[in-house]
């Protein structure tokens, strides 16, 4: 509205809100880097190593609805200074933890409190910004995304190394001290255009259960327990659709799915877009160590390239996604990581590095193309008193894609090599597993450009 304008200082709340997307995905990666030097601290197995990773990804991605559901009812605002606020105190819990279960605790916590910035930032954003300024402001917040990102293998090395693992979780504190004390003086309105609604708790406890049990499920694919809770995941969540299509105030509206085909099929795209790149970084990296016997910062070198070129790429993305039709920039960059998978799939020992650089940074072009064309899309597709709901999809779509492209690589690998460890005596079939991992996932862009394209021609904005 024209009134609040004044009370909105925009610069100053992007670069607050893009502060928050830059330390998110740091999170969430940076302590990748650090679980060897923290599992011989508290003598942690494989298992338990890897779950220092996941209970952050899996917290976030099962609040993530209903959070985005809470700060449309009680205001974006709040729950987006809540989450800083809670982020700030699991940090500085994981810092000072002295058991392996006092950090997977605050670790999960973690992310709940990333999840309610996340799921809500995209949200303020769009608030905040006109129609034609919003795919600039998404453009930078994306790019925010791609930094946090490219940063993770690089400073989150230097300050493990230099600091110890605790470093990391000293980092998020100042960032979330500033944005907490900061935002009030950006921006003095708040935005909750479902007050009137009541919380769906019943579908909210559904929701949380039957995305646990498929996230973790299909995450350890092809173990028989794995596969237990990924069907037991689906069947819930084909439930909680149900119940939700009659509840009053659901938790989330699946008629936004049903009626608004720009929405459902831009958010179907997100979803094959995340689940056919997430895992390429995981198998180029085996693929340098192992086959080529680069260091980890050699192989982190070269895999920088993607998101880099994201960065860059979503930046202008964003801006045209403002004046052309974001239907056609999306379907672009669908294509073009289709190209960049086409290129990576003839990959052997024999491959250059400047082939592999060249082709990683077609990737990082087709995916900054895509992304902030196609959240301005989303955004900009439903009414005001969802666009909490619509932000939290977005990152439930991404962290949801990257769960199982991740789950796709790794049932893959077991088909070729079960549970011996990459070696030289299995180079072969780890490339023959590299191949038809890869192989999938152009099939899955192939269905990705569609979904893209099949969202109708123009959105239409909704102020």
């Amino acid at each position: 509205m024209e009134t609040a304008a004044p009370k909105i200082h925009k610069n100053l709340l992007l670069i607050l809100i893009m502060l928050t997307s830059f330390i998110n995905p740091f999170m969430g990666a940076a302590v990748n880097i650090a679980l060897p030097q923290i599992g011989g601290e508290f003598s942690m197995n494989a298992v338990t190593m890897s779950w220092v990773a996941m209970s952050f990804l899996l917290a976030s991605a099962v609040v993530l609805v209903p959070m985005g559901k809470l700060a449309d009812m009680f205001g974006r605002k709040k729950i987006f200074l809540w989450g800083n606020g809670v982020v700030v105190m699991a940090s500085l819990m994981c810092a000072f933890s002295t058991s392996t279960s006092m950090l997977l605790i605050f670790r999960a916590i973690q992310g709940i409190g990333g999840a309610m910035m996340f799921g809500t930032s995209m949200a303020i954003v769009t608030s905040a910004f006109p129609p034609h300024e919003r795919g600039k402001a998404i453009g930078m917040n994306v790019t925010a995304v791609y930094l946090g990102l490219s940063a993770a293998p690089v400073l989150g090395g230097f300050l493990t190394q230099s600091f110890g693992w605790q470093s990391l979780f000293v980092l998020p504190i100042p960032i979330g001290l500033l944005v907490l004390f900061a935002t009030p003086y950006a921006v003095k309105q708040e935005w909750a255009d479902a007050r009137h609604e009541q919380f769906d708790l019943k579908g909210s406890l559904i929701y949380i259960a039957s995305m646990s049990a498929f996230m973790y499920g299909f995450s350890k694919i092809p173990d028989n327990f794995a596969i237990a809770c990924t069907v037991a995941g689906l069947a819930g969540l084909l439930f909680f659709i149900r119940v939700e299509w009659k509840a009053q105030y659901p938790v989330l509206d699946m008629k936004l799915f049903a009626h608004n085909r720009l929405f459902a099929m831009s958010n179907l795209a997100a979803l094959i877009n995340y689940a056919t790149t997430f895992a390429i970084t995981f198998i180029i990296s085996l693929y340098l160590q192992y086959v080529k016997g680069f260091s980890p910062r050699e192989a982190g070198t070269i895999l920088v390239a993607q998101p880099i070129m994201m960065a860059i790429v979503a930046t202008f993305s964003g801006r045209m996604s403002d004046r052309y039709d974001s239907r056609i920039l999306s379907s672009m960059g669908m294509t073009i990581i289709a190209v960049g998978l086409c290129l990576l799939l003839p990959i052997n020992d024999s491959t250059s590095n400047g082939y592999i650089v060249a082709a990683l940074l077609i990737l990082g072009i087709g995916f900054g193309l895509f992304s902030s064309p196609n959240t301005n899309a989303i955004m900009s597709s439903v009414e005001k008193r969802y666009l909490g709901i619509a932000s939290a999809t977005v990152g439930t779509m991404r962290l949801t894609g990257q769960m199982m492209s991740m789950g796709i690589a790794t049932l893959v690998l077991h088909l070729f090599i079960g549970n011996d460890k990459i070696n030289p005596s299995n180079h072969i079939q780890f490339l023959h597993a590299s191949h038809l991992t890869i192989g999938v996932f152009i099939a899955l862009s192939i269905l990705g450009i569609w979904a893209s394209l099949a969202r109708g021609k123009r959105e239409n904005v909704k102020d």
